[in-house]
């Protein structure tokens, strides 16, 4: 570990984040690009808020490219439903595989489920009634690799279990670690293991075996870790950004804590607006900025700015959500703003 501290102003941070979060130009079409927009997992606890991230780093993305047979669901940090690259199935699960007793409970759940499929697929409801407990304690089986399944945010979760992943817990964790630090950096031990949802021992233990490869940043809210490779990205100038972007509930540039909400969103009283006490709403990035919220009820897309946009931009956001590929919706987006 470096023991000189790199200075990174707000502008620098939010600037790199965009970058290696790929929210600047779009990516082009293909797993390659799948996997790197899924690089720490896209969240899919909103019906079709995977689909909705991807759109916002890959090109041409359809309503059926979560499906792409590069990705997999599955129930990942926190346990909450998540998209990640086939080939990373290991790191979202094993490198959250908690210890002890907690481990042989994650490992007995996926004997039973595995048990009771032989190879088949049902759904979380039916499988926990005939194991006799409530379906969603199956969710303790997902970091044991074992578990996949498809939630298409109107029926219960289909499940199915696989082989377990190839990786060792150690690795998959340093990986993840390594994934979090480079897509959220510069970040902490804490905020590490508040996002993966392990314990705090696992996280600092897991940060603390990447030493040789961080380097100290001071930021505009405290002390904080990056890696080393990615100190020429947070040191570069800053890139021009996208002109407009809607990002879902979830979308990984806004799945902060603490006072990392307050270096991505300055004002508190935006902040509430964004962080609400139940389900958050989608996030308006404008110019490098989040400029406010959108939610969307079938066709109808609603748009709330925190500041007064200028045509350009109102443009730029319009026909950002009208090209936003939703399954169930056959024909023009409608658009309403709330001033």
């Amino acid at each position: 570990m470096k023991t000189h501290p790199l200075e990174a102003s707000r502008a620098q941070i939010l600037a790199y984040r965009q970058a290696v979060g790929f929210l600047g130009e779009r990516l082009p079409p293909g797993a390659s690009s799948l996997r790197r927009a899924a690089w720490a997992g896209l969240q899919d606890s909103m019906p079709r808020a995977a689909l909705l991230s991807i759109h916002a780093r890959v090109e041409r993305t359809g309503p059926s490219t979560w499906e792409d047979p590069a990705l997999v669901q599955l129930w990942g940090p926190r346990f909450s439903a998540f998209v990640v690259a086939a080939q990373d199935r290991g790191v979202f699960t094993l490198g959250r595989l908690p210890d002890g007793g907690h481990r042989r409970r994650a490992e007995g759940t996926a004997d039973r489920v595995e048990a009771l499929l032989a190879g088949g697929r049902m759904t979380y409801g039916e499988a926990g009634h005939a194991l006799g407990v409530a379906p969603n304690s199956l969710r303790y089986a997902a970091p044991t690799g074992r578990v996949l399944m498809r939630w298409d945010g109107a029926r219960q979760p289909v499940i199915w279990t696989v082989p377990a992943p190839e990786i060792e817990p150690r690795e998959a964790r340093l990986e993840l670690a390594r994934r979090y630090l480079h897509v959220f950096g510069p970040t902490t031990a804490r905020a590490f293991g508040e996002w993966a949802g392990i314990a705090p021992t696992q996280a600092l233990a897991a940060i603390e075996a990447l030493e040789r490869d961080l380097v100290r940043v001071r930021t505009p809210v405290g002390d904080a870790w990056i890696l080393a490779s990615d100190e020429p990205n947070l040191a570069a100038p800053v890139p021009r950004p996208a002109q407009a972007r809607l990002l879902p509930s979830g979308d990984a540039y806004t799945l902060l804590q603490g006072a990392q909400r307050e270096l991505l969103v300055p004002d508190a009283e935006c902040r509430g607006a964004l962080w609400t006490p139940r389900v958050w709403p989608g996030s308006l990035l404008v110019g490098g900025e989040l400029a406010g919220t959108w939610q969307r009820a079938d066709a109808k897309v609603t748009l709330r700015p925190w500041r007064s946009l200028a045509t350009n931009e109102r443009t730029a956001v319009e026909e950002e959500a009208e090209s936003l590929p939703l399954p169930e919706i056959a024909g023009r987006i409608a658009i309403s703003w709330r001033d």
